[in-house]
């Protein structure tokens, strides 16, 4: 194995994880934009929010989705 090759390992592994963590802090965003829209109340603030939003239900459905998303635009990526 030369230190090309493992350097570019390196490189999109890194890659995927940036773009995984990316497309989970949109889905966290998406759904923190939706609780203060939802429940426009002055009792709920930012920390309210945030343990109404980050759940285990959600934290698993952002890593499918994330993890799917990066699936589709790496397959994207190499057929365009």
């Amino acid at each position: 194995m030369s230190p090309y090759s493992a350097l570019s390992r390196k490189k999109q592994m890194v890659r995927a994880a940036i773009e995984i963590a990316f497309i989970i802090f949109l889905f966290y965003s998406n759904l923190l934009m939706g609780e203060f829209t939802r429940t426009n109340a002055a009792r709920h603030t930012l920390v309210f929010a945030m343990r109404d939003i980050v759940t285990p239900t959600n934290l698993a459905i952002a890593l499918v989705s994330a993890v799917a998303g990066h699936a589709v635009f790496e397959f994207l990526r190499r057929r365009l």
